[in-house]
């Protein structure tokens, strides 16, 4: 009996792993006269649509005087949840526009920017808007916590490339 109660021990002083969500936004090569990055705000809706956290959004931070602010509302469905009620830059949130290519997000439940999502239903949506281009937005729904380890995807078809989301309890 003395022998399990040291090891007994050291079950309940090891560190109970967070959950974790990985995403993979895909910014696709557009052959076009007149090219820009495209702005792109990345959030999670709760089931009836409110914000539930915003985990990134990339603009032009580099123009003088905030000007890179002013095209944010181009990001409609953002916008009109969340984004006109922020106030930019957003700490561990906001950034510079991305290059064509993938790019990798993780983030780790009750740490910034995803916070502590209450378990259930929920939608991650990326939202891309182009200067001289165009607008699109994809949605993944998705449960919180997860069980087992989930992968979903979806596939943008001009302004988003393929999405991925792994989230792992």
């Amino acid at each position: 009996m003395r022998r399990l109660l040291p090891l007994a021990l050291c079950f309940l002083a090891a560190p109970v792993a967070a959950a974790d969500m990985n995403l993979t936004v895909e910014i696709p090569t557009l052959k076009v006269a007149e090219y820009h990055r495209p702005y792109v705000a990345v959030w999670i809706e709760r089931e009836d649509h409110s914000v539930a956290a915003n985990l990134a959004v990339w603009y032009d931070v580099k123009k003088a005087s905030g000007e890179g602010t002013k095209w944010l509302k181009d990001m409609r469905q953002w916008w009109r949840r969340s984004g006109r009620d922020q106030t930019m830059p957003i700490d561990g949130v906001s950034g510079a526009t991305r290059p064509a290519g993938q790019h990798q997000l993780r983030f780790t439940d009750g740490k910034a920017p995803l916070g502590t999502l209450a378990p259930g239903h929920y939608e991650l949506i990326v939202e891309a808007a182009r200067e001289v281009g165009g607008h699109e937005t994809q949605r993944i729904a998705f449960d919180w916590p997860a069980k087992s380890p989930v992968h979903l995807s979806a596939k943008g078809t001009d302004e988003l490339g393929q999405i991925t989301l792994d989230i792992n309890p």
